[in-house]
């Protein structure tokens, strides 16, 4: 088989032709079956894979040949990252999913006040940074097909009829044709694409399976790897070429695992088209194995390249040239599908990505903005906008990229070109790991830091890339602007020593991240912005009903209005009737509640972005200039481009929820009804007893007139007991009430928790005495700060150390009373060495009037309410009164307390 640039040309075009085919079913296949295999973990892995580009499966051979060791870099960055996916891709997956990021330009407005000013900023840089990569696959394609075509010199040839830039603005409105149409069919409601995936998952396997395949073929003809090796020891070859393990090697490993969180494509596969969140754990080591097997045969070829091709051969086309030059034509364009593969895979990503960010970030937040209710259109204008602005986008941005590659063709290798848009997306990576890790993090220091790590990079880094045609760029190169020195792009502040990678990425990231946290102490955070923080910082540890900043007076109706145009009639009326449900009511009379509003805003998010819902819904909740029926209308036409609008019954839907509601209602008043019968009967079987014994002896006294004073006396003191008995029976049982209802009142302030302690156990002293209990202290904590009232810590302490005094029953009592610290928490416990509580008691023994065996009966018997009241009094300061179970002999109350630091005490005093 004779290879022609016709042949090759063509092949490309029918592979394109197929991976059509393939995101179309894939596509179908999601819509009517869920997805299926389509959401398996291994496609999920496969489609991340789109991180190797032709970067890695040219250039990484090119790396190797010029600088030996350096190209592992580009895979240990990653690597590290996913074996690590627990500390920072499962936060950002799991943020994704719970605040319906759509992009990283999301994720970033999201977290730091649902800033617009910060998503476009970001969005911007992103499509600048990103153009040098789209050019390295033009170049990278352009070049293979190039080599491939049949050339007098292997790997440095010329296109007979081909123009090298007509061929790249060719390659490059392909792309651009086939992402339109399987990237912005449709406004999906969390911005994934089954179809692209399933494409790209399959573009993973026909460029691995291509580079093993020129893999094996040169291990093979070069007589194995002891063969190779040693040919390229005896040419004066050396694998250690370059500065192995020094600070270039750092810079690379830092760019790379940068990378694979702040590149829009890989952001867009890794979180946004995560389906569940545990196919992170498969990723963890599957990627790794993937991108192991990338790299496997790039040492090889590079050195068997070196030996064998002609000098002045080009290395990043060894992959394609050593097959052409031993008469392979058809491994050769094997391989020429897997490099397009690999660039074709990376460009549909990269710009159906950065489309989304265009058109959520930029063009909703205009339309919201500058947009009337009269020109929106008739139901169809944002749904043509945004998906037309889309389509725009990723026409800009290819274009944008061949303008990068048409001004810096005349390049010789790939990799250089591939680190210039690494150094420029990790300006993002400052930003990411303060939103996930940093409570402080002010939005006006992030816009700060990101402005200027983008401005040193594109200073040092970009424009240095158009020294080769540009004669004012290299004279700056040579002796900075104006002629002062010290500010020249790979020299700044006289640092000339540097690696010029290394110098890019010394000084975008310092400044960048300086500025970031200077900036974040000295300014404060908007009330969202506290808001959107403590949501992302406390991920793991939050509910889903989070209030929401929005505060309004925008009824259930309008918010309808606004859900079922944005989410569609199906998805809003679930939404409102879940709500209304938990409300207990209609929800066509419900009153939103915040975090309802905060619920509705994440669901909105998943489509126009986070900062176009918030504005949105802002401007139906607050109340702002633009007219309700504006937004109505805007929300109208969004909905449109979500999902088919299906038309429900809403009598049939009000009334289910009436039914609900009376249904609950009833249940609830016979629960109460049940409750207030049961506590009534136990208040008057408590009152009844003294109530007849002060009844009884008053009787005697008032019918017989020749008692003794003796008797008199015994009668009188037996009533005035009996009186305080009740007294305090009553007080007792107002107390619990009361604290039941939070009327209560008191102010936990700062305290040291043992000396509460040591107060309640010299009160108990004379019990015990009298008792002839011994009190025996235990490990004792030296300092305990906790939020508390001493006099009602004091309170429970004593009730809990009475009670193990009195109703103790061993023949030689012991009360051993502890307190210890431990993760975060206070802790005292009091044990006694008693007959202890019955198995079947233990479930009762914090009921109301419950007083179990011993306190039935005997000269301590009580009314039951000490230890209710201790529990609900240990709630009210945020701690827990449990019964320990698992103890030998007695019985054991435990009391936890959450601490708080001595300076948290110090400043509160």
């Amino acid at each position: 088989m004779t290879l022609t640039a016709d042949l090759v040309i063509a092949t490309a075009v029918a592979y394109v032709g197929l991976l059509f085919v393939i995101a179309y079913l894939g596509d179908r296949h999601t819509r009517s079956r869920s997805g299926g295999f389509l959401r398996s973990p291994f496609v999920y892995t496969l489609s991340i894979s789109v991180y190797c580009t032709s970067w890695t499966f040219y250039g990484a051979v090119g790396t190797a040949a010029r600088n030996g060791l350096e190209y592992l870099t580009i895979y240990l960055g990653p690597t590290v990252v996913f074996i690590g996916w627990w500390f920072i891709l499962r936060r950002l997956v799991r943020i994704s999913h719970d605040q319906r990021i759509t992009s990283i330009a999301d994720l970033l407005s999201s977290r730091f006040g649902k800033s617009s000013t910060l998503a476009v900023l970001i969005t911007v840089l992103a499509v600048i940074a990103i153009a040098p990569y789209i050019a390295l696959q033009l170049k990278a394609i352009t070049s293979s097909i190039e080599a491939i075509a049949g050339s007098s010199e292997f790997g440095r040839g010329s296109l007979e009829g081909w123009d090298e830039v007509g061929l790249a603005f060719g390659v490059a409105a392909g792309m651009a044709v086939f992402t339109i149409l399987f990237g912005t069919r449709n406004v999906d409601a969390k911005e994934q694409h089954h179809g692209v995936v399933a494409a790209i998952a399959f573009e993973a396997v026909v460029k691995l399976a291509a580079l093993l395949a020129v893999g094996f073929f040169v291990v093979y003809i070069g007589g194995g790897m002891d063969a190779i090796f040693a040919n390229a020891e005896t040419a004066g070859l050396s694998i250690h070429a370059g500065d192995t393990f020094g600070d270039r090697w750092i810079s690379m490993m830092v760019l790379a695992a940068a990378a694979i969180i702040c590149l829009p494509r890989q952001f867009q596969v890794t979180v946004v088209e995560n389906s569940d969140e545990k196919h992170l754990r498969t990723a963890s080591w599957a990627f790794p194995a993937y991108m192991l097997a990338m790299s496997l045969f790039t040492l090889p070829i590079a050195l068997f390249g070196l030996t064998f091709m002609p000098a002045g051969s080009n290395p990043d086309m060894f992959v394609l040239t050593l097959p052409l030059a031993q008469g392979q034509d058809a491994l050769a364009l094997f391989a020429f599908i897997g490099g397009f593969s690999s660039a074709t895979s990376m460009i549909i990503l990269e710009s159906i990505a950065l489309s989304i960010m265009v058109s959520n970030h930029i063009v909703v937040p205009i339309m919201l903005r500058l947009t009337s209710g009269d020109g929106i259109g008739d139901g169809q204008g944002v749904r043509r906008l945004i998906l037309n602005a889309r389509r725009l986008s990723i026409m800009l941005i290819l274009l944008l990229g061949f303008a990068y590659f048409y001004l810096t063709r005349g390049s010789d290798a790939l990799a250089p070109i591939g680190l210039i848009s690494f150094t420029g997306v990790a300006q993002f990576l400052p930003a990411i790991l303060a939103s996930l890790f940093w409570r402080d993090a002010s939005t006006k220091a992030a816009i700060c830091a990101v402005s200027i790590g983008f401005v040193v990079w594109l200073w040092s880094s970009f424009m240095p890339s158009f020294a080769s045609s540009s004669p004012l760029v290299a004279s700056v190169m040579t002796n900075g602007p104006w002629g002062i020195e010290w500010l020249r792009p790979q020299g700044l502040f006289g640092f000339d020593d540097l690696d010029p990678l290394t110098h890019a990425v010394f000084w975008s990231l310092f400044l960048n991240t300086t500025v970031l946290i200077l900036g974040s102490l000295v300014t404060n955070q908007s009330a969202l912005e506290h808001v959107q923080a403590a949501l992302f910082l406390n991920v793991f540890r939050r509910t889903s009903n989070e209030a929401s900043p929005l505060r309004g007076s925008a009824t259930a109706d309008d918010l309808f209005l606004v859900a079922r145009r944005v989410l569609g009639h199906d998805r809003a009326v679930a939404l409102f009737s879940e709500e209304a449900k938990q409300a207990r009511m209609p929800w066509t009379t419900l009153e939103p509640s915040s975090s309802f509003i905060r619920r509705l805003e994440r669901e909105m998010a998943g489509s126009i972005g986070a900062a176009s819902a918030h504005v949105m819904l802002s401007k139906v909740v607050s109340g702002d200039s633009i007219s309700l029926e504006e937004v109505m209308q805007m929300a109208d036409e969004t909905q449109q481009a979500i999902e088919y609008s299906q038309e429900l019954e809403k009598t049939s839907t009000q009334l289910r929820a009436t039914a609900e509601k009376l249904e609950e209602a009833n249940r609830q008043l016979r629960k109460v009804d049940l409750q207030k019968d049961e506590f009534l009967s136990q208040v008057s079987h408590e009152v009844r007893t003294p109530m007849t014994a002060i009844r009884a002896f008053s009787e005697i006294l008032l019918s017989e007139d020749e008692l003794d004073e003796n008797s008199k006396t015994k009668f009188v003191s037996t009533i005035h007991k009996e009186s305080l008995r009740l007294t305090s029976l009553l007080d007792e049982i107002l107390d619990l009430s009361a604290l039941e209802r939070g009327e209560r009142a008191w102010e936990n302030r700062p305290i040291d928790a043992e000396e509460s302690l040591d107060q309640a156990l010299r009160v108990c002293d004379a019990l015990a005495r009298q008792n002839n209990t011994q009190v025996k202290i235990g490990t004792r904590a030296s300092a305990a700060y906790v939020r508390s009232d001493p006099d009602r810590l004091s309170q429970v302490l004593i009730n809990l150390i009475s009670n193990a005094i009195k109703y103790n029953g061993a023949i030689a009592p012991i009360v051993e009373v502890r307190s210890r610290l431990k993760k975060g928490a206070y802790i005292i416990e009091v044990e006694d060495n008693g007959i202890g509580i019955a198995e079947e008691e233990r479930p009762r023994i914090f009921d109301k009037f419950y007083r179990g065996r011993l306190g039935e009966t005997g000269p301590y018997a009580g009314a039951g309410l000490g230890l209710p009241i201790s529990r609900e009094i240990i709630s009210r300061m945020d701690g827990v009164l449990e019964l320990v179970s698992n103890v030998e002999e007695g019985a054991c109350f435990r009391i936890t307390l959450p601490l708080i630091t001595r300076s948290e005490a110090g400043a509160a005093q």
